[in-house]
């Protein structure tokens, strides 16, 4: 997806050689008209699967969620990291640890949004070591739910998440594929090589 990689290059700002921040556009402020054509691509990829429902986390996943639910004309429901005094009972809950942020959290969704009749499209912002979207995973899975497979706004390649989902035979789609972030220069993995961004 040229619109976001070429956003990437513009404002992304290379923190480490595991660490890419993204939040002029995507996790912090977003850009809506970003947000539109990451839908628009998202409803594109997974248009054939029969989609009852779009299933991220809060806080970061939930813009490009919410356009790709208004693409595909589903609802969208997000897992809570905190909890809530509405949100008590008959709870699927899973374990997820942060690479960014160094911490686990315990994500949890209502069993009335999420039940074994949903086709569940998952995406979130990143892909690193895939804890976010095991986690997901792991709540559709209890709701016996269809998983129709994952969307990925920004995924590391070099991390390990990717080929974790993927060897569970899942469907991930990203949008863009980091393949490095060392010396400060982000790298994209394009279909035949490696596209290098200073």
């Amino acid at each position: 997806m040229d619109m976001l990689k070429d956003k990437i290059k513009e404002e992304g700002i290379v923190l480490s050689d595991s660490v890419l921040k993204v939040d002029s556009f995507l996790n912090h402020q977003v850009d809506p008209q970003l947000m539109v054509e990451i839908g628009k691509e998202f409803s594109k990829r997974f248009a054939d699967k029969g989609i009852t429902k779009i299933l991220t986390i809060e806080s970061s996943g939930i813009a490009p969620s919410v356009l790709t639910g208004l693409q595909l004309g589903v609802p969208v429901v997000f897992a809570r990291k905190r909890k809530s005094l509405t949100l008590t009972n008959d709870l699927l809950t899973a374990s997820v640890h942060s690479f960014t942020k160094g911490e686990t959290n315990e994500i949890s969704v209502s069993n009335k949004y999420v039940n074994e009749n949903d086709v569940v499209l998952i995406i979130d912002d990143f892909l690193a070591n895939g804890q976010a979207a095991l986690g997901l995973v792991d709540i559709v899975q209890q709701a016996q739910a269809k998983i129709a497979g994952i969307g990925i706004v920004i995924e590391k390649g070099f991390q390990e998440g990717g080929k974790i989902l993927r060897d569970k035979g899942l469907q991930v789609e990203s949008l863009a594929i980091v393949s490095s972030l060392e010396n400060g220069i982000v790298s994209f993995a394009t279909d035949n090589n490696e596209e290098v961004v200073k």
